[in-house]
């Protein structure tokens, strides 16, 4: 009650004003004196403030980045592989008997270690005592697996899980080869072989033989890229056009590539390094030969910056 009072009295002297001054009242002036609206009359409109002069932005505080060194080129590396070959003589299955050949030289800085004891479902049998070899010798590690056509029984038991459609044939087969890849990477774990990526190894298999339907072995193929990669896998491809072609056709995965050379020199395996070698789409990060019953291995040109992506080192 008392506001109201003081309120009346001074909207009154507002009135009065202009004249004390001189001047004629503004009509703004009469209405902000108004009385407040009743129910059911209308509001006046509201008049807008006045833009207030805002003080400039502040420049956000710098944040400390940490710089990363950029990889070190370190030319051309050499490395081997190994796998059931290098395995005591005389373990393994019956079509694959291990063959006791060197294991890589002491000059290898890395080495690709083989999964399979030749075609898929079959185990390397000496895998745990090789990546044991390779933590002692502290070498930087990575791991390769061959990847194979099923027997129609191989089909029927694991053809039905994955991402295939169980009820085609096509289907079924990309199923078993992420079936491989899942199986693959069973083995790695038991054996406590760190890689952050599996090579697939496709060729020809003596005694499992691919097929002659190219979309047919293109899907276990690619059944078992899909098993890596849901895994978490960086994956390349072991392989040359003359053994590429006859099983999966112009299949372009578009992935790295291994290039094998044969009983040939390491200047030789080099030369496979150039884009005419591509047989998938995919640059080359690696080149083999063998000498001296061992599979010698160097990076290409400017690859040994990958080298971390593609190797775990113990």
């Amino acid at each position: 009650m008392w506001a109201r009072k003081n309120a009346y009295a001074a909207a009154l002297l507002l009135l009065a004003a202009p004249a004390l001054f001189g001047c004629a009242a503004e009509p703004a002036a009469e209405a902000e004196s108004a009385s407040p609206s009743m129910p059911g009359s209308a509001a006046p409109e509201p008049t807008a403030p006045a833009p207030s002069a805002s003080p400039p932005p502040r420049a956000p505080e710098s944040l400390e980045i940490p710089s990363v060194p950029p990889a070190e080129d370190r030319g051309i590396v050499e490395g081997g592989d190994l796998s059931w070959p290098q395995c005591p003589q005389g373990m393994g299955i019956k079509e694959r008997r291990t063959l006791g050949l060197p294991m890589p030289l002491d000059s290898a800085e890395y080495v690709v270690i083989g999964l399979t004891n030749g075609p898929a479902f079959t185990p390397n049998p000496c895998l745990a005592s090789q990546v044991e070899w390779a933590k002692q010798n502290k070498r930087m590690t990575s791991a390769y697996a061959v990847v194979s056509y099923p027997e129609a029984a191989t089909l029927r038991e694991r053809g039905e899980e994955g991402p295939g459609d169980p009820e085609t044939k096509i289907g079924r087969l990309t199923n078993v080869g992420y079936q491989q890849a899942r199986w693959n990477l069973e083995q790695m774990e038991r054996a406590g072989l760190e890689s952050p990526s599996v090579w697939l190894d496709v060729e020809p298999v003596a005694v499992w033989e691919w097929s002659d339907d190219i979309a047919a072995n293109q899907a276990v193929v690619k059944g078992a890229v899909a098993g890596y990669q849901e895994a978490g896998k960086r994956v390349g491809v072991y392989s040359i056009e003359g053994l590429w072609t006859p099983i999966v056709g112009d299949l372009q995965l578009q992935l790295p590539e291994w290039r094998p050379a044969g009983e040939t020199s390491r200047a030789a395996a080099l030369e496979r390094c150039s884009g005419e070698w591509m047989f998938q789409g995919g640059a080359a990060v690696m080149v083999q030969w063998l000498e001296d019953s061992r599979d010698r291995n160097v990076t290409c040109p400017g690859e040994s910056v990958q080298l971390p992506l593609w190797f775990h080192q113990y």
